[in-house]
């Protein structure tokens, strides 16, 4: 079976090494996650529970698959996912420097959840807003998932990521016109070529963009990421753990 008692089951199914995760339970003991409550008490620690969570999400497997994997039944490892998923997620940043650069851009996860997607050519898909810091990589927001329909300009508002980047300074992609980030330059009406140190200038941003795009490939080797069978908030409480743990990982 699996056990967060075995160091070596850790890392492949968190990401994180045994310090790393060990931390991340004594924080999630301290938000009370371990609280005792009313009802039948768990059958697993906390420790084991967490890793549960992980494992289901680094993996995707069934609960008829997972939960004999953890010596618990399938509604019990059901009922681990739904309690504890939410108290994993990635608490945005409040705060930012007065130098401090961000990245904005979107990802589409697919999901099976008729009512938070629309249908695109093979599969129903959610759009999300993630913003990571372009100097420690680390991921500052993950903005509530969207239809796929939604442009990345009217997710970046609706699903509140804008809300909590404030005013820091922001980058984007050519797809947010209009929405006062910094974005590659475009040729104006009549012109036939970007001047030079506008060429220049959006190269720059280019190679600085293309670190979130270096965060969503790793991202997405959390199988869940790929064919999400979570309904309601379960596709963006596994984007908020998964964010934590690759931000805690990155973080040491």
């Amino acid at each position: 079976m699996i056990t967060a008692s075995e160091p070596s089951w850790i890392a492949p199914f968190s990401g994180l090494s045994p310090r790393q995760f060990g931390k991340l339970v004594t924080v999630l003991r301290g938000e009370g996650a371990d609280a005792v409550r009313r009802g039948r008490p768990w059958s697993l620690p906390l420790e084991e529970r967490a890793l549960l969570v992980a494992a289901y999400w680094r993996t995707n497997l069934t609960m008829r698959q997972l939960a004999p994997l953890f010596g618990v039944s399938k509604s019990a490892a059901d009922r681990i996912i739904d309690y504890l998923g939410p108290l994993l997620a990635l608490q945005p940043r409040k705060r930012f420097a007065k130098d401090a650069v961000l990245i904005v851009d979107g990802t589409m996860v697919p999901t099976r959840d008729h009512t938070v997607a629309e249908r695109s050519k093979n599969y129903r898909s959610t759009n999300h807003q993630v913003v990571i810091d372009a100097d420690t990589r680390l991921m500052i927001v993950v903005g509530r998932p969207l239809a796929e329909n939604r442009n990345d300009c009217k997710a970046w508002e609706e699903s509140g990521a804008k809300a909590s980047v404030g005013t820091t300074v922001t980058i984007a992609d050519g797809g947010y016109p209009g929405t006062g980030l910094v974005i590659p330059h475009r040729r104006k009406r009549g012109q036939a070529e970007l001047q030079d140190w506008q060429e220049e200038h959006s190269q720059s941003d280019k190679q600085v963009r293309a670190r979130v795009e270096h965060i969503f490939a790793r991202m997405k080797t959390w199988k869940i990421l790929r064919d999400c069978r979570l309904k309601e908030d379960g596709v963006h409480h596994a984007m908020l753990g998964i964010a934590r743990m690759h931000t805690l990982a990155l973080a040491g």
